[in-house]
């Protein structure tokens, strides 16, 4: 992973002026036809999954860019990406802050880093959110946070909460003793849970699941709605496998009214049901208004991670659901390892995919291999993306985002000129396929324009 690349953006180049960089375009190196690259560089994407932080000084305490943040967790076997050595992270930091210094940081290197950033962000202040973006020639980021704030506001960021906490009503303490991992992440969940009570003004779970969904669920997706989420996000996939059944209201009311306000968690198979319908039912509301449905659908963090759980190919029946034609579902992070599974979901007409995550954890000739299989498959539901988050002290969101957008940007250029030059598509075809990978797509899912 320790490779020489170009800047992208006539900013970064002017900062890496003295380290060699010539311009916007990519080298020569790296198989990437010259006009496809000026094509892709120029373009302001849309990035469609991201944990964008607030502006200074609320980022010292924000811990809303994520519902179930997994600093807690026990360790995990890191890929080199999350690693205090990564070879990407010279570049990003001479690149951002003007920092020369070789990874990993001893703790003057650190401290210096600290330093020249604090800087940037004290100059830019409330704009520091929006100043990332310029960096990485992001026009548009589709913030998942639990709640926006300072500077990360419409039109350069659009919300995407996070409604996990909508499915699991109940006692938890019989799942959370399933892992080490869900027993930190379910009371995380019971605390989003009980706020979205407070805010639907309902003091205790109400007695029966009528009155849930028409006290809480849909009140709080509608809330969402009209402080302008395009989606509603859902990590559930560390909760619980994609393995939903479709029960019958009558049998998950049935659940609900034995448990509702009762101390003691469910037997794990009737919680299932209940969890079955209630997912469905928020789906459907979200179809009803006009929100999608993001799933994480890739093998995630923490040691306990049940990845057979997350194949989308689970999720096959949902989609297929006629009720649920109306609600556009995205699988975030290309659904490693599972990505031809991803391919052949995406003749689904209600099914899209993005590039998040796996253009920080894979190099981009490694990520343009499934690419390609994508766009040659269903080019207009394939979205951009970073999972831009604030991993570490030497990574944070900014560095995060900036490394996943340049890789993100070289996979694609790699995958359409493979396709060019093999006479699949031509020129002209590949930056149309280059535009709406990166902007277009996305535009006419969200039904907005991208800034910039």
């Amino acid at each position: 992973m320790n490779r020489a690349r170009r800047g992208w953006t006539v900013a970064v180049c002017a900062l890496l002026a003295t380290s060699g960089c010539a311009g916007p375009h990519r080298r020569g190196d790296d198989g990437i036809d010259p006009r496809i690259a000026q094509r892709i560089d120029a373009i302001w994407a849309v990035d469609n999954h991201a944990h964008p932080v607030l502006a200074p000084p609320e980022d010292a305490t924000d811990r809303e860019f994520d519902a179930l943040p997994v600093e807690s967790l026990e360790p995990e076997s890191p890929p080199p990406a999350y690693r205090s050595d990564f070879a990407e992270l010279p570049a990003v930091w001479k690149a951002l802050w003007g920092f020369d210094g070789s990874a990993p940081l001893d703790s003057a290197g650190l401290r210096r880093l600290k330093e020249l950033r604090a800087h940037v962000k004290a100059r830019e202040g409330e704009q520091f959110p929006a100043w990332v973006l310029d960096q990485a020639h992001i026009g548009t980021q589709v913030a998942n946070r639990v709640e926006m704030g300072r500077g990360v506001e419409p039109p350069r960021f659009r919300w995407v909460p996070y409604d996990d906490a909508l499915t699991f009503p109940l006692d938890n303490s019989g799942l959370a003793a399933q892992s080490p991992d869900r027993k930190e992440f379910f009371p995380l969940e019971d605390k989003v849970r009980d706020r979205y009570f407070r805010e639907s003004g309902v003091n205790a779970i109400p007695g029966q699941l009528d009155l849930y969904l028409s006290q809480v669920v849909t009140p709080t997706l509608e809330r969402q709605k009209h402080g302008g989420a395009i989606a509603v996000k859902f990590e559930i996939a560390y909760l619980r496998g994609f393995d939903f059944g479709d029960p019958p209201k009558e049998e998950a009311a049935k659940v609900y009214a034995r448990w509702a306000g009762r101390s003691g968690s469910p037997d794990p198979a009737q919680y299932k049901v209940l969890q079955d319908f209630l997912f469905r039912y928020i789906a459907m509301e979200c179809g009803r208004l006009g929100m999608a449905v993001h799933l994480h659908a890739m093998a995630g963090d923490g040691s306990y991670f049940g990845v057979a759980g997350v194949n989308p190919l689970l999720l096959e029946p949902l989609f297929n659901d006629p009720r649920l034609r109306k609600t556009n579902f995205v699988l975030l992070h290309g659904g490693w390892p599972y990505e031809r599974e991803t391919a052949a979901l995406l003749e689904k007409p209600n099914v899209y995919a993005d590039l998040s995550s796996q253009d920080l954890l894979m190099a981009p000739h490694t990520q343009a291999q499934w690419l390609r299989e994508w766009l040659e498959w269903e080019p207009e539901k394939v979205l951009f993306g970073t999972d831009g988050y604030p991993f570490s002290d030497s990574m944070g969101w900014a560095e995060s985002t900036w490394i996943a957008n340049r890789n993100g940007r070289e996979a694609l250029g790699i995958a359409l000129t493979g396709m060019m030059r093999d006479g699949e598509i031509s020129s002209e075809q590949a930056e149309e396929i280059g535009r709406l990978v990166l902007r277009g797509n996305a535009e006419k899912l969200y039904h907005f324009a991208g800034a910039k």
